[in-house]
C-alpha cells in the first residue's frame, strides 16, 4: 500500500512523504505505482524549475520525502495543492 503523509502548519505546507508500493502488479509492472511516482516526481521537479523556494528532497526504494525550508510561495502551494488533488 502507498501511504502519503502531508504536514501543514497554519495552512502552510511543511513536508510530504510517500512510502510503499501499490501491490497492483509485480514490481516494474505496477501501473498504479508508476502513476503515483510520475505525479510526485513531476511535482518535485516543478518546484525546482518554477519556484525559488528552498527544499530538501530524498528518494530511496519506495520512499520520496520533501521538506520545505523557510517560507512557501503561492506557486509552491499551488503545485502541492495540485499534487494532492
Amino acid at each position: 500500500m502507498i501511504t502519503i503523509t502531508v504536514k501543514k502548519r497554519n495552512g502552510n505546507y511543511l513536508e510530504f512523504v510517500s512510502k510503499g508500493h501499490a501491490g497492483y502488479a509485480e514490481e516494474g509492472q505496477d501501473i498504479v505505482c508508476a502513476a503515483v511516482s510520475v505525479l510526485i516526481i513531476n511535482t518535485v521537479n516543478s518546484l525546482e524549475a518554477f519556484t525559488d523556494d528552498k527544499f530538501a528532497a530524498r528518494e530511496d526504494h519506495g520512499i520520496v520525502e520533501l521538506i520545505l525550508e523557510g517560507s512557501v510561495s503561492d506557486k509552491t502551494t499551488l503545485l502541492l495543492d495540485s499534487m494532492i488533488l
